[in-house]
Parts: structure tokens; sequence; C-alpha cells
């Protein structure tokens, strides 16, 4: 229940921002070309909080938080007087409307390159970009990399996080490129190997499994320091304090170890051999499921003791990636524009069918990694906001009559034609543009809803 509130607060407090920031753009823009604003709304439905400000503009806060508007003078059909006219937006000329529309997203643009730039100031947090032993069969082992082996550079890409080694290798995926890495080992030494990523499915969700790339993590004890009520190591009988020695028949050296070993085993049966104080006993276990990725994986419900050995700390693996307030700028347009190709990418890759339509996300997703990120921190909860504002962004931008874009089309083409769209025309385009967006929500919403009970 709690972790259910703190993601609705902080799914409210990013939606906020982000709707506030949106409509904004369209408000600020209108007012400096001489529109009169009479709305300026945060959240759909009825009013929580309303105020009428002297140049008579009613500032509303309402119900439902997953949008808001900005309502001008001529907007719809309404009348007004002949004096009003001048403000009134359906008689400004194709530019200024073009402009209007265009205001939301690019502030959206504007509140993502901010967003960036002050993290790169403050220190953006991350983990060197040192690999775990990848997966027979995948790119990374076919490559020859080990546990522990530091990706320094891939391309023309300097890599100093595993964020940035993420995103660089979804966007080297997507072209099917064949970069080259260099790659440093645990004595200092480096080699450049080439990540052949011609072949890999452009979905994210199976592309990363093609390529075997994970974070290493140092070895920890297989020691259980706490176990899930009820999941499937509490029913076998095990107990804080055990140490793993065997699972069937196989040596059980880390944590490690045991996670990958009941991963492979949804469902089925396991013996395991531990060590409770003086006595070795065994037990039996029938393996949990869970979804993961679009995949079921076994889980058997139980945490590790220590964080790692003692010869290797966490610490060591900490980077912090930190710019000068010059420097910081054009990283975060750059930041900025890479975000925004890659989602266009993706929805291509989407509408063709490469990649699954399960990765659109709607409000209970958004909102429980809302609730993610403001629990890691301030830096990633901004980083969050910042990466939807720019999917809001491009979103707005699609050429879909209900939209921004849509509305930007329209101007585009009564500029080149001399005219409007007849009204019949924009009628239509209107009901298929809400015949998207119903489609386009219960997608997300049905996928929302599978994440769920999957």
């Amino acid at each position: 229940m709690l972790g259910a509130i703190w993601s609705l607060g902080s799914y409210i407090v990013a939606i906020g921002v982000l709707v506030s920031f949106h409509e904004f753009g369209h408000f600020w823009v209108a007012r400096r070309l001489g529109i009169k604003v009479l709305k300026f709304s945060i959240g759909f439905g009825k009013p929580l909080w309303k105020r009428t400000a002297a140049d008579g503009v009613e500032y509303i806060i309402a119900s439902i938080p997953l949008g808001g508007y900005v309502k001008m003078l001529g907007e719809t059909d309404q009348e007004f007087s002949e004096a009003d006219r001048p403000y009134a937006f359906n008689v400004q000329p194709v530019w200024k409307r073009i402009l209007v529309f265009a205001a939301g997203p690019v502030f959206n643009f504007l509140l993502a390159i901010g967003l960036f730039w002050g993290l790169y100031v403050t220190g953006v947090p991350g983990m060197k970009p040192l690999v775990a032993e990848p997966a027979a069969g995948t790119i990374g082992a076919a490559v020859g990399l080990r546990s522990g082996d530091q990706i320094v550079r891939l391309g023309d890409s300097a890599i100093q996080t595993w964020s940035t080694l993420r995103s660089d290798l979804l966007d080297l995926g997507l072209s099917h490129a064949r970069p080259e890495a260099v790659v440093k080992a645990k004595d200092g030494s480096e080699r450049k190997v080439v990540l052949d990523l011609s072949t890999v499915h452009s979905d994210p969700e199976v592309m990363f499994d093609e390529i075997g790339l994970q974070p290493y993590e140092p070895p920890i004890q297989p020691v259980i320091g706490s176990l899930v009520a009820g999941d499937a190591g509490e029913r076998a009988g095990f107990k804080a304090g055990d140490r793993i020695l065997t699972m069937d028949g196989q040596a059980i050296a880390t944590f490690q170890d045991l996670r990958k070993h009941v991963s492979a085993k949804p469902g089925q049966i396991v013996k395991a051999e531990v060590q409770r104080g003086e006595q070795r006993i065994e037990l039996t276990a029938i393996i949990g499921t869970v979804s993961a990725g679009g995949k079921t994986i076994g889980r058997l419900g139980v945490g590790p003791q220590s964080v790692a050995a003692d010869d290797v700390l966490w610490q060591d693996l900490r980077a912090e990636l930190r710019l000068s307030p010059w420097a910081a700028l054009p990283a975060a347009l750059s930041q900025t524009v890479q975000v925004s190709e890659l989602s266009l990418r993706l929805l291509y890759r989407m509408l063709i069918g490469e990649v699954s339509v399960k990765n659109v996300s709607g409000p209970i997703q958004i909102a429980q990694a809302a609730g993610y990120s403001a629990s890691a921190g301030v830096t990633v909860f901004v980083g969050f906001i910042a990466l939807v504002s720019v999917s809001i962004g491009i979103f707005n931008l699609l050429p879909v009559p209900i939209l921004d874009g849509g509305q930007i089309l329209y101007g585009l083409i009564e500029a080149v034609k001399g005219s409007p769209l007849s009204e019949r025309l924009q009628v239509a385009g209107q009901q298929l543009g809400l015949v998207l967006l119903a489609l386009l929500m219960g997608l997300a919403f049905y996928n929302d809803i599978m994440r769920q009970i999957g």
C-alpha cells in the first residue's frame, strides 16, 4: 500500500511538472503573439482548485492528472465581440497558429535540456562499464569478453558509465552496426574487439539478450540473509544464515551462481546442500516463477547476507560524470537529441513490426517507474522526468490531428494551398485522431495490466 501511494505521489509530481511546462509553452507563446488566453488547466475533469486572475485568465488544477490544456479565445466556435476579434486565435495568420501549437513540444525539449544540464553540472552517479561473464552463444562471448572487463570506448564514443554504454549499444544495435570496442582487462591491458550487431533484433528486450553484456557484480557470498515470506525458499525450509554449498550437485561459490541456477529452473524441483552452523542439511525446493523482461524465470525468494566479499568493494565500481557549466550545455543538447532519435527509431521499428507493442507503457507503468526513480534519489528522479519530457515532446509532434503535430500539419497544408482544409476533412481527421488515441491508450492500459498480473 505504501509503495502504491509513493508511486502515485511521484507520478503526480512528475506529470505536474511535465504538463505544466508543456502547457506553459502554449500559454506563453500565445500571449506573446497577442492572443487572448481564457483558461490554463493542469489536469482534466472536475476542478480541485481554480482562480481567475486580474487579466481574466482562469487557472485550474483538475482531478484527472493525465494532461492539461490551454483554452484561447476563438479556438473553438464560441462567439466573441468585434473588439476582441484581433485577439482571437482562429483569425490569426497561419504562422502564428503553428508557433502556438509547436510551443508545447518545444518547451518539453527545453525542459529536458535544462534538466540534463543540471544533472551534468551537479554530477551524474553511475556504475563503471565493467561486464559480467557473457552467456554462451552471445556476441559478448563470441569476442572473448570476460568477467571484470571494462568497455572504455565504443565506436567513436568514450564510455564512462553503464547507462552510456547501454544507450550507445541500443543506438548501434538499431543501426545494425559493427562498432569497434576498446576493452580494458583486470590487469590493465587493453585490446580491441569488434561487436557485430548486424544481425541483432531491433526489439530491445531481445537485443540485449543477444549482445550478452550485463553489469559486473563483485562476488557475493552464498549466505542467506533474508527470505521473502511465503516464497519458495521459506516453504522449503531455508533459514537466514544458511550457506548454500551445492544445488543439484553443482558447487555454488557465490550468490550470483545461486541466482543463475535458480533463474534457469522456473517451476522445477531442485535439491540443495546447505551449511547451517555445524550441520550439513539437504533441502528440496520447488522453484517459484516470475516474469522479467518478457520471460519467465525462476525465483527462490532469498537475499544475500552481505553485499560483497571483503576483497572487492562495490564503491570501486562507482563512477560519476560531472562537467563544467559550459561543457554541460552541448552535452545536454546532445543527450536530448540522442534520446529523441532513439525514440523515433524505436517508434518506426514498432510500426513495421520489428519491435513489440508490449513496449508501450501507460499511466500505471509510468507511475511505478516514477516511484522507483524517486526512491533511488533526486538525481535519478530528475533524469526520469527529463526522459519522459522528451517522449511527451515527440508524441505531441506526431502528425495525428488531435495532437499538436496534427494541428501543425493542418497549418502547413493551409499555408501551401492558401486556404484551410474543408470543415468536413478537419472533422474527419479529428475523429480519426480520437480513434487512434483511444486505441493507443487501450493498448497502453492493457500492457500495464498484463505486467501487473504477468
